[in-house]
């Protein structure tokens, strides 16, 4: 009996360390698949931090500084609008100071970009570079300066360019309409302009009167910063004229007359067509922008104005305004490259 007893005491302690055993090598199996389990969330982890970070980096964010020509301004606020609808985070300020008001502060590096009816004049180019700001110029479209008098005007039908230098050239003598050509009434014209900081005062002087900036300066002229000042004042009176880019008449052609241009070859009035093909000339002209280099150093500057050049040819349109063609957009891309 205590041979049989220590036989089944062997066997059971066998039994126990071989359960033993067993439950070790399993746990040690288990340990290893948590290993990996925990590997693998860990992975997991570090992968969902670098699409996170990644993330972050792509998000844009900051603001982006424009000011200048008013001509401009629908074209550049309404691209704003479509690149904060993608980057809702970049918040994008346009100003209507005028194209030489814009140029002041993009020379003085308040600005990252500066909208322009006009050229950079030679002065301004040698106070930017003074002032270490170096730029870009970039045509987004054609824009044609449109002439109008009032709804109820009745005898202007065609204006020539003589006509409108003897309207608007320094020390005019134009009184009354009748002034301006025989037949016409002998009521007092009412003449409206924009203001010097305008590049449509710098083209329009410069074409009609033979040179930018030279001017009527009495007191039948008035001058406005705002383009829709001279647009009311216009409206309001039936003896008015007055000229701002053709997008403004696009806006309030309930509310004014065009007047069709005499050149001298043809009679042609500002109209999508005639603006692209150039056939309203002398007064179509290319609309710019003017971008600090510094500035597209910055990511969300750098994104805006390709968004820009992407997007002009139709934003163009909308406006009121003539798209280059699109190789000319293209081109203006790799350059920003």
């Amino acid at each position: 009996m205590k041979k049989w007893g220590k036989q089944i005491m062997l066997l059971t302690l066998v039994a126990v360390m071989a359960f033993a055993l067993a439950a070790c090598g399993g746990k040690k199996e288990d340990t290893s698949n948590a290993g990996a389990g925990n590997t693998g969330t860990e992975s997991t982890q570090t992968n969902t931090a670098n699409n996170t970070n990644q993330g972050s980096e792509d998000k844009l964010s900051g603001t982006i500084e424009i000011d200048g020509s008013s001509t401009v301004y629908p074209m550049t606020e309404a691209i704003a609008e479509e690149f904060g609808k993608e980057h809702s985070d970049v918040r994008v300020s346009v100003g209507t100071s005028g194209t030489g008001g814009g140029f002041k502060r993009f020379i003085a590096g308040e600005t990252a970009i500066s909208n322009a009816s006009r050229p950079i004049k030679d002065k301004e180019a040698e106070d930017a570079k003074a002032n270490g700001v170096e730029y870009l110029e970039l045509t987004v479209a054609y824009d044609g300066l449109s002439i109008v008098v009032n709804k109820d005007n009745s005898w202007v039908d065609k204006i020539t360019l003589d006509e409108l230098k003897k309207i608007y050239e320094p020390n005019s003598k134009v009184k009354t309409w009748a002034d301006v050509r025989e037949g016409w009434p002998n009521e007092e014209i009412k003449i409206y302009s924009p203001g010097a900081d305008h590049g449509t005062f710098d083209y329009f002087t410069e074409e009609i009167n033979g040179k930018a900036q030279e001017s009527r300066n009495d007191g039948q002229i008035t001058f406005s910063a705002d383009t829709n000042a001279i647009v009311q004042g216009v409206a309001g009176d039936k003896n008015a004229i007055g000229y701002f880019g053709y997008s403004f008449f696009e806006e309030n052609q309930d509310k004014l007359k065009l007047v069709p241009v005499d050149n001298g070859t043809a009679t042609v009035a500002p109209t999508l067509d005639t603006i692209k093909d150039g056939s309203y000339a002398p007064l179509s002209r290319p609309l710019l922008i003017y971008v600090s280099k510094k500035q597209m150093e910055k990511p969300e500057v750098k994104a805006y104005v390709e968004y820009y050049l992407k997007t002009a040819g139709s934003i163009a349109e909308e406006v009121g305004y003539v798209p280059l063609p699109q190789e000319k957009y293209d081109e203006q891309l790799n350059q920003l490259k």
